[in-house]
């Protein structure tokens, strides 16, 4: 709703589906990535601390036998408040505009951040550790970013322990997983995710303008315009002398005299 109708000036590359949605799935799995290599950089400190991405069930729970800290993401959103209009250009070795796309769509991914240890106290450690740890930054570190992330080039903010939107709780998340509830983390990553929506643009005008005007059996004589830089310029008719067409003759008028008793016409 509300989306401008594409110009005519461009035309829609084709893009298959699975490239699209391959897209997607690839920037979800990136962050995945990028939030494991962090937890285990700055969080964990060399520890042997499993990092999983599993849904902590009642029956997921009972088989941990090993510490463990659970990124489980619950839960995706468009953040509105960043998308954009418009179309951004393309630009060749020359600087001339090539193609243009959307800008990329921005997603809230949230994680439910837990540590699963035999002792409450280890537990609290742990979850200390994430919470210093992901309070460092304000933004995944680049250089842990790679795939489409790293091609986009735009930060991924990172939001930690706030308030939950009015409509979900983390009670209900619990509920919903059929487990009980446990000190946890909300960690959000707003991360770029690209369109797809490609348009290539017009062919690239390299000659001006020309328009050709002539007459019937040459006459009037041919006359050309040719447009350069906003102004029209007439290129000169051929200074030969061209004779106009002769004129028809008129028919010959007829002759009348009066007679008496009537008109004779010869």
């Amino acid at each position: 709703m509300g989306q401008q109708m594409l110009p005519p000036s461009l035309t829609r590359t084709q893009w298959s589906v699975p490239a699209r949605i391959g897209t997607v799935i690839k920037v979800i799995h990136e962050v995945d990535v990028a939030l494991r290599s962090l937890i285990e950089r700055e969080a964990t400190d060399g520890t042997e601390v499993e990092v999983v991405f599993d849904a902590p069930t009642k029956d997921w729970a009972s088989r941990r036998n090993t510490p463990t800290i659970d990124v489980y993401l619950y839960d995706i959103r468009e953040d509105l408040r960043r998308r954009e209009r418009g179309l951004i250009n393309e630009y060749d070795e020359r600087d001339r505009i090539t193609a243009r796309h959307l800008p990329p769509r921005h997603f809230k991914l949230s994680y439910l951040v837990t540590a699963w240890t035999q002792r409450p106290e280890d537990e609290h450690r742990l979850l200390s550790a994430l919470l210093s740890c992901f309070l460092r930054h304000d933004a995944i570190p680049s250089d842990l970013l790679s795939g489409p992330l790293a091609d986009l080039g735009l930060p991924l903010p990172v939001t930690i322990a706030l308030p939950p939107p009015e409509d979900r709780s983390f009670a209900d998340v619990w509920s919903a997983l059929g487990g009980e509830l446990k000190p946890s983390l909300d960690v959000v990553i707003t991360a770029p995710t690209d369109t797809g929506q490609h348009y290539v643009a017009a062919t690239l005008v390299t000659e001006p303008n020309r328009i050709d005007i002539g007459g019937v059996g040459a006459w009037p004589p041919e006359e050309s315009r040719q447009k350069r830089n906003g102004s029209v310029g007439v290129q000169q008719p051929d200074k030969s002398p061209v004779s106009p067409p002769a004129s028809p003759q008129a028919p010959p008028k007829s002759t009348r005299r009066r007679r008496q008793g009537g008109i004779s016409q010869k």
